[in-house]
């Protein structure tokens, strides 16, 4: 109970909008902490700040991508991105997610993809794609199982896994891909 008042009380004092690059420098700070001390990027260095701000820029050319706001502070981020470049791939996207190291169990994920989620039914998206880093039998210290339990209790599904193709921290690790379909299709 304690942990469902403490995400409410925080769900009350949120804001969602569009990152633009300004916000660049504390995305990117949100970032790095995934980049230098986890295996769910396997991403090895951290962008710099302008290569940071390209890919936002490069991102809103054409999807959504969100920050949630918790009181004056950005704590998460959300973004939708091609799945493939052909056109036939055109109403599906693959989705990305960072939520602050120390403010995970707040609900802010829950809330960045309800929003993501909504803002791309609207723009004719109705396949939504995870690809998630996978810790394989073993959960370790740079990689649990976490993120694939947040999708599933979003509504994702395993649809696909890959085995030992991904390298960090001297460790294999899998990755899976997770889909959810929205809308309805005409």
């Amino acid at each position: 109970m304690l942990i469902f008042l403490e995400a409410e009380k925080h769900m009350n004092e949120i804001k969602i909008r569009n990152a633009t690059s300004a916000d660049a420098e504390r995305l990117l700070e949100i970032y790095a902490y995934y980049v230098e001390h986890t295996a769910i990027t396997f991403e090895y260095d951290v962008p710099t700040l302008e290569e940071f701000k390209t890919r936002i820029q490069t991102t809103l050319a054409q999807f959504p991508y969100l920050c949630l706001v918790s009181g004056e502070n950005i704590v998460g981020y959300a973004y939708a991105g091609i799945f493939h470049e052909r056109e036939a791939y055109k109403h599906s996207v693959e989705l990305s997610i960072y939520i602050d190291k120390n403010e995970k169990k707040h609900g802010f994920g829950r809330a960045l993809y309800t929003a993501l989620e909504r803002e791309l039914q609207e723009r004719g998206i109705y396949n939504l794609y995870a690809c998630i880093a996978y810790p394989g039998s073993d959960e370790d210290e740079y990689l649990t199982k976490d993120s694939v339990r947040f999708h599933e209790r979003l509504g994702f599904s395993v649809v696909g896994r890959f085995t030992k193709c991904g390298r960090k921290f001297n460790r294999w690790y899998d990755m899976v891909y997770m889909e959810k379909l929205i809308g309805s299709r005409n």
